[in-house]
């Protein structure tokens, strides 16, 4: 008999089962995954995506070429915005909550004495739910990291990194070397691993080759050229001209989808795709909160981004789709990230800034959001809102016809007006 007959109740419980909701280690998950296949029910072809900004657009590229050509496609990504049935879907649809219960239950059965993180319960369930489902691709985007991620006991056919910057410096380290020795973690012998960031680490080259990996950098091994209307790629002595613009916006999706156009191409043998369903996926992959603009007389953009790399790539959106416009701005950070270094890269570009107030143990508190602007000399900071809705009113109080409300530092915050906006 199932523990739960609810969605809801199975994740309240997993948030308090195990000791630490980051726990970094594969051998507990290894142990109950062997449990949950025993007949090694064979796995569909696995792509993993590791970064710290960026895998998801990876994720949301790779799946659109390969719905465009007609596979039969699984992703697993985290965090969600609106639903947990976000993170495991199928052919682009979130499975329903009765097959996720039925995969924690099938999990909870054969753990036994084995404790598991929120994270590891979910990627469980995904997998389980993929082995299943008679899937031509497995999409699996790494958590945190890559080489003690749950998601790393798959060995991929391809391996993506799209980026390293600094973050989650508590599990990964304090500089991008020993934070791209983690991400390579990824990579296997003989095995395509393929590197978006422009400027790799030393660390995860050697890792590369200590691995005997297949390691391709853009603008080494491959690469692309922007024109007026379209875009080339280029590998070796292969090339696609005249692509679409990716429907994702941002001068860093360009190399997102030359990342997932190389994977596409490096597995072409046991999934063929032709330029077509490429360029059909590139105009429709969709990604909740990244560059996403609501339109109205005073329009909203949503971004998740919340470290400075991120960051960095949101200020030249606004610089090149709003740059005479004035920002009123609704923000708010998690007390472990570079609060500093996000508001110092868009304290020349923001108005005003209304700091919305979320129930979650990470956030930081008013105090440190204080203290942070009063070090960046910003002075149009508002503060005492009791809920984000009363921070969103303000903001669109403030702002005037012409002016763009961001909403912006936080997954939690684009989810909460999003949330907002479906019960209006």
């Amino acid at each position: 008999m199932s523990r739960f007959s609810s969605l809801e109740a199975w994740l309240q419980w997993q948030e308090n089962l195990h000791p630490r909701s980051i726990d970094l280690g594969l051998a507990r998950v290894r142990v109950v995954l062997q449990k949950l296949n025993p007949q090694k029910r064979p796995a569909p072809v696995t792509i993993t995506v590791a970064g710290t900004n960026g895998k998801g657009s990876c994720v949301a590229f790779l799946e659109a070429i390969y719905l465009a050509q007609g596979y039969r496609v699984g992703t697993y990504t985290s965090p969600h915005i609106l639903t947990y049935n976000e993170r495991i879907k199928i052919n682009g649809v979130p499975v329903t909550d009765e097959l996720i219960c039925q995969a924690f239950s099938r999990i909870d059965k054969v753990r036994e004495a084995v404790s598991l993180s929120y994270f590891e319960f979910g990627t469980l369930a995904a997998l389980d739910i993929f082995s299943r489902s008679k899937l031509d691709v497995q999409l699996l985007e790494v958590g945190l990291g890559g080489r003690l991620d749950a998601v790393n006991i798959i060995d991929p056919a391809v391996a993506i990194i799209s980026s390293i910057a600094i973050d989650h410096v508590d599990w990964l380290g304090s500089t991008r070397e020993s934070i791209a020795t983690e991400k390579a973690g990824i990579f296997r012998s003989a095995t395509p691993a393929i590197v978006a960031d422009l400027q790799p680490p030393q660390t995860l080259i050697d890792r590369a080759n200590q691995l005997q990996a297949n390691l391709f950098c853009i603008n080494q091994q491959f690469s692309y050229h922007k024109n007026s209307t379209n875009w080339d790629w280029f590998y070796d002595e292969q090339r696609f001209c005249k692509l679409p613009f990716p429907a994702l916006k941002g001068e860093h999706q360009f190399r997102n989808a030359s990342a997932s156009i190389l994977a596409v191409t490096q597995l072409q043998k046991q999934l063929p795709v032709s330029q077509t369903a490429i360029c059909q996926g590139l105009k429709t992959a969709q990604l909740m909160g990244r560059f996403q603009l609501i339109d109205g007389e005073i329009p909203i953009l949503l971004d998740v981004a919340h470290n400075p790399q991120a960051v960095e790539s949101l200020l030249d959106h606004l610089d090149t789709y709003f740059a005479n416009q004035r920002i009123q701005a609704v923000f708010t950070m998690m007390k472990d990230k570079d609060i500093l270094g996000v508001i110092s890269l868009l304290k020349n570009r923001i108005d005003n800034w209304f700091i919305a107030p979320l129930t979650h143990p990470r956030i930081a508190s008013t105090e440190m959001m204080r203290d942070c602007f009063k070090k960046q000399g910003i002075e149009q900071v508002w503060f005492g809102f009791e809920s984000f809705s009363q921070t969103l009113k303000a903001a669109k109080k403030q702002a005037r016809q012409g002016e763009l409300i961001l909403i912006f530092g936080s997954f939690f915050l684009v989810s909460a007006y999003l949330v907002d906006k479906k019960t209006i």
